[in-house]
């Protein structure tokens, strides 16, 4: 009975659960390139590595345990990497550059990548470089040129394609540039201030020697401060970087999935009202209630797979497009394969969900009585009466709830995002019974007929208006958010780009260099925005408890979880590493003292030492304001007192320090400094920086600028992503306002004959139309961008902590091309149901 019924109703079938099709694609995609990324990193993550095991360290390690290390592995090699700057003899080009100065035969695992082949072995013989083939294109070097870096000059030994662990965009902000480990000494770049990272790399012949090993180890190196990395927690971290990315994309089809669903939802419950008359028939000739609940059910099942199953499809295709934009991002080899698990997920969630949002309408196919056939005014029970479909939207609701968490792993983000879809829905649901009630009861009586008959349509029997207001409000509302969204990312990025803000950065400066070089900054005319010393130490106590001792009042303590359990993992690993801290008298216009007192003097030698952190700093080492903090500065146990917290703009372009002490403490401590300017052009800059690299080499420069357009054009592929899943709810939002009209079709038929039969023209009929659906389009438009700017100025002020401001233009398009694609909608509709002949609809009646 249901493959019969379904003959001539298919295609209108298939276009209520087409809207989902989309949905799916877009989960699909995104389970699909997440799967095949998975697999990549576990199988390349000795290639990401390099190594079976390595140690890390910000300082030189102690001869003890260096020699301890020296017994590990069959084979070891290291590697000394820094920043600084490199310069081109030849063109007299200078650029920021992170040095690795290499020794041994790492990688073990997969290789360095260089034109040509051989310069990769270059390196061992003589003194030889290899340069990041981005650095080498935009100075127009060549194999064979020399560079200096510090105080001796490189042959050039080849272009350095790609190295371990390397992606485009890191290349791009820190390019690489590798060199003999043993002429390191004679740059004279390892000085006091050096931020130098240590890292030692280990092969192993017997790779599961490794874990029971480190256990052993791990006492010294935590002591230490060593961190350590094997090729399995390189698969756990590089596979959790990109659960974020995954997570949003997932969502943000997911979003687009529900929308789809409540087309599917509203359409199926006009279509089920269409069939009223058949159902109440079939009761007639015996059929039993729960029989002809199933024979739609079973419609709406196959129907609903016949979409997944589409949707899967097109997801299988759409997911080569997501590498393409985010290959910069990605740490591997990307090989695209067709994911079956992820196909199977994305079809079961779509028959799920799409049987889900379909059961109430199909419930109340029990409810029609036999009655129904010869009495069409008799009235079923009232929805209030059915337990089961209160039981359906709690299923929806869990359903919703758990497909959020499997997003977000948070079951607070979970309910908050589920929460906030159904007070959407109640808010849209609110709006269509206002407008209803306002149309109803404040029609004016002076109104001409195309006005009143098209107001009466927004309330006639099986009306589209809850269910248009819900979609289209919807996904008004998506669009426009993740439009605010973008903005509001890229104007916190833009501001530094201000001509009040500094553009160029000189740092590693010490203190017998600091007036030669402000003079110099001078000398060519540039403003000194900033110069402020620079401070190296480590944490020592916390409360009179050092890092063991903390550690082991944690482990008495019950296993802490979730953000508790980070926190504290973060104040154990913030005993490991450097700190840099400065001292001040007064605040900067990026703070703001959010708790306690600043003290920015300390006058005299026997009064407490008054600190102040930033906020973020504290509650990630879990200190509060009247904490005691001991802190070694090269040796020297300085005892402070949490004295103030601090609110910090890390945007500004600025020196901001995470710890500052008063004046008055640390002035004669080792320090280097760092100086702030801004430069008025590109020539400037590289005079300028040429200057400096030759007369002050261990001086390091960073061009802001270029790190801004980097930034740009990150922000730029970012947005593109935001708009790509962002199209999936737009173009779904179409296509279920298409179903919504077309569902109704036959009801609409009817009436606009009727109407033609007793005297109505066409012209009046198109009024009727575009009336009826501007109001529509005008409400859920508003609704929608009211509920966007809400969010996006809550999402402003407490997630990015910026001010909000509203972009009248982009909403005030985006709200008209909304009306004016529902009114279009509506009325192209009406003109296809205007060419049918009156007699056509009244015979079939007959």
């Amino acid at each position: 009975m249901a493959w019969r019924d379904s003959r001539k109703n298919r295609s209108r079938l298939f276009l209520f659960t087409s809207s989902i099709i989309l949905g799916i694609a877009a989960l699909v995609a995104v389970y699909s390139f997440r799967d095949n990324l998975q697999r990549d990193i576990n199988n390349q993550a000795k290639s990401l590595t390099g190594a079976d095991l390595t140690i890390d360290s910000r300082k030189a390690i102690s001869k003890p345990v260096m020699a301890m290390l020296d017994t590990l592995g069959d084979q070891r090699a290291r590697q000394l990497d820094f920043a600084s700057m490199l310069y081109f003899v030849k063109n007299e080009g200078s650029r920021l550059v992170q040095i690795k100065a290499l020794e041994g035969n790492y990688p073990f695992y997969g290789e360095i990548e260089t034109t040509p082949v051989s310069a990769s072995k270059a390196i061992k013989n003589g003194r030889n470089a290899l340069v990041d083939r981005t650095v080498m294109l935009q100075f127009k070097a060549k194999p064979g040129d020399s560079i200096r870096v510090g105080k001796i000059s490189f042959a050039i030994a080849g272009y350095l394609d790609n190295a371990p662990g390397q992606t485009g965009f890191s290349a791009t902000i820190s390019p690489i540039v590798y060199i003999p480990l043993r002429y390191l000494s004679e740059t004279g770049l390892v000085a006091f201030g050096s931020r130098i990272h240590y890292s030692y790399f280990y092969q192993f012949n017997q790779p599961e020697k490794i874990a029971p090993l480190l256990k052993k180890l791990r006492p010294t190196l935590d002591r230490e401060g060593l961190d350590q990395e094997t090729v399995e927690s390189k698969k756990r971290d590089t596979g959790r970087s990109f659960q974020d990315l995954s997570r949003f994309l997932a969502l943000a089809g997911f979003v687009a999935l529900l929308l789809g669903c409540i087309g599917v939802g509203s359409a199926i419950h006009v279509y089920v009202n269409e069939k009223i008359a058949a159902i109440s028939t079939l009761r007639c000739l015996g059929v039993k209630a729960w029989e002809a609940f199933f024979i739609f059910l079973i419609q709406i099942s196959f129907i609903g797979l016949a979409g997944a199953v589409a949707g899967a499809a097109l997801g299988t295709g759409i997911q080569f497009l997501l590498p393409l934009v985010l290959k910069d991002f990605l740490p591997v080899e990307f090989n695209m394969q067709v994911s079956w698990l992820a196909i199977f997920q994305g079809i079961l969630t779509g028959v799920i969900i799409s049987v889900l949002f379909a059961l109430p309408s199909l419930l109340s196919v029990r409810k029609v009585s036999p009655l129904n056939a010869i009495r069409l005014s008799f009235e079923p029970e009232q929805a209030k009466k059915e337990p089961l479909k209160w039981l359906v939207y709690l299923l929806i609701l869990l359903f919703v709830t758990g497909f959020s968490y499997l997003q977000m792993n948070s079951w607070t983000q979970a309910l908050i995002f589920s929460l906030s879809i159904v007070a959407a829905i109640a808010i849209f649901y609110g709006l269509s019974l206002l407008l209803l009630g306002l149309v109803r009861k404040t029609l004016p009586a002076g109104l001409s007929y195309a006005w009143r008959q098209g107001f009466s349509n927004l309330y006639r029997p099986n009306n589209q208006t809850l269910m248009l207001i819900v979609s289209i409000g919807l996904s008004t509302a998506l669009i426009a958010t993740l439009y605010f969204v973008q903005g509001i990312l890229i104007s916190k990025v833009t501001l530094s780009t201000e001509k009040t803000q500094p553009n160029m950065a000189l740092f590693d400066i010490q203190s017998s260099q600091n007036e030669a070089v402000a003079a110099l900054t001078r000398q060519y005319h540039l403003p000194l925005m900033t110069q402020v010393p620079v401070i190296t130490m480590r944490l020592e106590e916390i409360n009179g408890k050092n890092a063991a001792e903390l550690a082991k009042t944690d482990s008495l303590k019950a296993k802490p979880k979730g953000e508790e359990n980070e926190r504290r993992e973060s104040s154990s690993r913030a005993f490991k590493s450097e700190l840099r801290a400065t001292y001040q008298d007064k605040l900067t216009s990026a703070e703001t003292i959010t708790s306690g007192k600043w003290t920015g003097r300390l006058r005299s030698p026997s009064d407490i030492i008054y600190v102040s952190l930033d906020e973020r700093y504290a509650d990630r080492i879990n200190v509060k304001v009247g904490d005691k903090i001991q802190f070694n500065v090269q040796g020297m146990m300085i005892p402070t007192v949490v004295g103030s917290l601090r609110k910090i703009d890390w945007v500004k372009m600025q020196t901001n320090f995470r710890i500052v002490f008063p004046r008055g403490v640390l002035e004669e401590a080792p320090q280097f400094h760092v100086i702030m300017t801004r430069v008025p052009d590109n020539k400037v800059s590289a005079d300028f920086q040429s200057q400096v690299v030759r007369n002050f080499p261990n001086v390091s420069v960073i061009d802001l600028g270029l790190i801004m357009q980097v930034l740009d054009e990150l922000l730029g592929k970012i947005s593109f992503v935001i708009r790509f899943m962002a199209s999936f709810s737009m173009i779904t939002g179409w296509i279920v306002l298409i179903s919504a009209v077309r569902s109704s079709k036959n009801q609409r038929l009817r009436e606009i004959v009727l109407l033609r039969t007793i005297g109505a023209k066409g012209r009046q009929i198109l009024s009727i139309t575009a009336i009826e659906y501007f109001f529509l389009g005008l409400f859920s438009a508003a609704a929608g961008m009211i509920i966007a700017i809400a969010g996006s100025w809550a999402l402003a002020v407490y997630s990015f902590g910026s001010d909000f401001q509203l972009p009248v233009v982009p909403v005030l398009i985006l709200f008209c091309s909304v009306t004016l694609i529902v009114v279009f909608t509506g009325m192209l509709s009406s003109i296809n149901v205007l060419r049918r002949s009156p007699l056509e609809v009244l015979r079939k009646d007959s």
